[in-house]
């Protein structure tokens, strides 16, 4: 198990007057799978781009084990082990799933290392293991642009593993995808927490029970509730603010 916390503390971010993240406090232990649920506007993206360096908090503390987040840029961060998927896939179509797996891997990447660059055994198997993890062994040797829109997002799932990232953050992984797919993706979330961190943002309640795991709920750029989701879906002020919608 990898043994970094991510830590934030009283975290604001403010743009024009409008406070997008406010005294936002939240810590993730190595190893565990968190959802992060709550209205539009409450807060979850801007949450992560902070995390990722994207934008620069107006005020607190954002570490990741001894690292200060705040001080690095996007680059050092992702270095650093932190790897984000958005919500939309970003796969090559005319490589196969295979091949994509292969340009995602954690390699030199300098010129002459290019040019000497040749698959070793430790990679194919870092490759075919990723494979079985994300369910396309099969697929291995099809182009990305067949495969349907959840493979897609297990193939980007496993292009993000291939950098072992120590954190992984997710941005709403199931939207538009079928019920069997959402199942496999949370088995496929809660198989990858425990050797890292994994925090999924989501609006899919019935995903995040299935994924069983502890559920923070933001609104209005703070934490409003934290526990399981029966805690979460029977707090007074999460049913007034989100769910009752």
């Amino acid at each position: 198990m990898k043994g970094r916390r991510l830590y934030l503390d009283g975290v604001s971010v403010v743009f024009d007057g409008f406070r997008a993240l406010n005294n936002l406090s939240l810590v993730v232990d190595p190893g565990e799978l968190r959802a992060v649920i709550g209205p539009n506007g409450a807060g979850k993206t801007t949450m992560m781009d902070v995390i990722t360096g994207k934008t620069r908090p107006t005020a607190g503390t954002v570490s990741f084990g001894e690292s200060d987040l705040t001080r690095m840029d996007e680059a050092a961060i992702a270095n650093l082990g932190i790897g984000r998927k958005f919500q939309k896939p970003t796969v090559f179509d005319a490589l196969t799933v295979f091949e994509n797996l292969e340009l995602a891997l954690k390699a030199p990447r300098g010129p002459l290392a290019c040019l000497r660059w040749a698959l070793s055994g430790e990679a194919e198997a870092r490759i075919a293991a990723t494979l079985d993890e994300i369910g396309l062994a099969e697929r291995a040797q099809d182009a990305a642009g067949i495969l349907s829109h959840g493979q897609r997002q297990w193939l980007e799932i496993g292009m993000l593993l291939m950098q072992d990232p120590d954190l992984l953050l997710v941005d709403e992984p199931v939207a538009g995808m079928t019920d069997a797919e959402t199942e496999h993706t949370a088995a496929l979330l809660a198989r990858i927490a425990g050797r890292r961190s994994v925090v999924v943002v989501e609006h899919d309640l019935e995903f995040v029970r299935a994924m069983n795991c502890r559920v923070t709920v933001l609104h209005e750029g703070s934490v409003l509730s934290e526990g399981s989701i029966d805690h979460v879906q029977n707090d007074q002020r999460v049913v007034e603010v989100y769910l009752g919608r």
